[in-house]
């Protein structure tokens, strides 16, 4: 379910605000093989079904910027700014991957508004996430991740 605000301004005192989980989203071995495309980053590990099979993961994972980069859709799942003219993804601070992405994975992401600043051009905030992994006895990775909402 998301959380809608009426106005980036709304967010500056909504520090501590759980904003549940996202949809589930499928990591499979054709979004793989696209993202290795578009970095070449063609690493076995990723893109070779039978040799990973026998490596240490037993399958193909899913590269860890695909996993960060997956933050991106899935919070607006999690978090919607009304009155906007324009939402910037302005950053990550403290990205650790904790665990793989096997190919067929179903990934979600669950967040925490942190905290939120004016600046500039609008509002900046941070929300703490944590993308989970169905099944999963760890989550694939934690960030805080630095949107910027402009108002309309």
């Amino acid at each position: 379910m998301t959380t809608t605000f009426p106005s980036p301004a709304a967010l500056l005192e909504a520090a501590g605000t759980d904003l549940g989980a996202s949809a589930w989203l499928l990591v499979d071995q054709e979004r793989i093989d696209r993202f290795a495309d578009a970095t070449d980053d063609h690493q076995w590990i990723h893109v070779d079904p039978e040799r990973a099979a026998a490596g240490p993961f037993g399958a193909t994972i899913a590269h860890g910027y695909l996993s960060l980069s997956l933050l991106a859709p899935l919070m607006f799942d999690l978090l919607h700014v009304e009155a906007c003219a324009l939402v910037v993804n302005a950053g990550s601070d403290r990205v650790r991957f904790v665990s793989p992405v096997r190919a067929g994975s179903r990934v979600r992401a669950r967040g925490t508004l942190v905290g939120a600043e004016r600046i500039p051009t609008g509002v900046r905030a941070r929300t703490a996430v944590t993308l989970e992994v169905e099944g999963g006895e760890k989550p694939a990775l934690v960030a805080e991740t630095l949107t910027v909402f402009v108002p309309a």
